[in-house]
């Protein structure tokens, strides 16, 4: 799929949320790649990412689903319930079917969703769902 020439939706304010600190700073320099947004906090731990949701109040949320403790299911149903609407990533090495069926719980909690990838994702990728 070709990406559109539509202008970037870049956001203010980005929460990242994933286990491997790693790939939290990969994230954040695809973010700085593409125009990075003003504010991004990484979190690797998603009871604090949870706790700061309200505070940092991001216009995009970035999250694997595999995470300890407390899941990306559950982090969105949590999300979710404190009134969070922004728009939702989901990154995951998890099967497609798991990924998809987080997406769909997502939208029906009423979250809009940009996008949902297998790690690692591609620059591109990220790019594609910031535009739509």
């Amino acid at each position: 799929m070709q990406p559109s020439s539509a202008p970037f939706l870049t956001p203010r304010r980005v929460l990242l949320l994933d286990d491997d600190r790693f790939m939290l700073d990969v994230l954040r320099d695809m973010l700085g790649m593409i125009g990075a947004p003003l504010d991004v906090h990484a979190e690797l731990d998603a009871r604090c990412a949870l706790a700061a949701l309200p505070r940092h109040a991001p216009d995009l949320l970035i999250l694997d689903l595999a995470m300890p403790d407390m899941d990306g299911i559950e982090f969105l149903q949590a999300a979710a319930s404190q009134g969070f609407r922004g728009q939702v990533i989901v990154v995951s090495a998890m099967a497609d079917g798991v990924r998809n069926a987080a997406t769909e719980l997502a939208r029906v909690l009423g979250l809009q969703v940009a996008g949902a990838f297998r790690k690692p994702l591609a620059l591109e990728q990220l790019r594609h769902a910031l535009q739509c």
